[in-house]
């Protein structure tokens, strides 16, 4: 619990039992008890709205890097295409010429 052994865990609650005595301790460790709920509630409510926004983001930077992958293949395309039609050009020119 926490990373805490057992002998850590007997030695806090001791320290309790001295501080607190008998007739309080109980108390003590409902409102404990609470406070830890009360965490645990927070933080499952704030997973619960930060990870649609997460899987939003994950999604947009998926489409985001599918559109820059198909601007690059574009872009081969064309300058693929530019240069043969160079060597095509060229070519002719040399045929031309001899």
């Amino acid at each position: 619990m926490f990373g805490l052994g057992a002998g850590e865990i007997l030695i806090i609650l001791v320290i309790a039992f001295l501080l607190f005595g008998p007739k309080q301790l109980p108390e003590v460790g409902r409102q404990v008890g609470k406070a830890v709920k009360g965490f645990k509630d927070v933080t499952d409510d704030l997973r619960k709205s930060v990870e649609p926004e997460l899987h939003t983001i994950q999604q947009e930077m998926k489409m985001v890097e599918q559109d820059f992958q198909a601007s690059i293949k574009e872009t081969e395309e064309e300058i693929n295409s530019i240069g043969e039609h160079a060597e095509d050009k060229s070519a002719t020119e040399t045929r031309q010429a001899s």
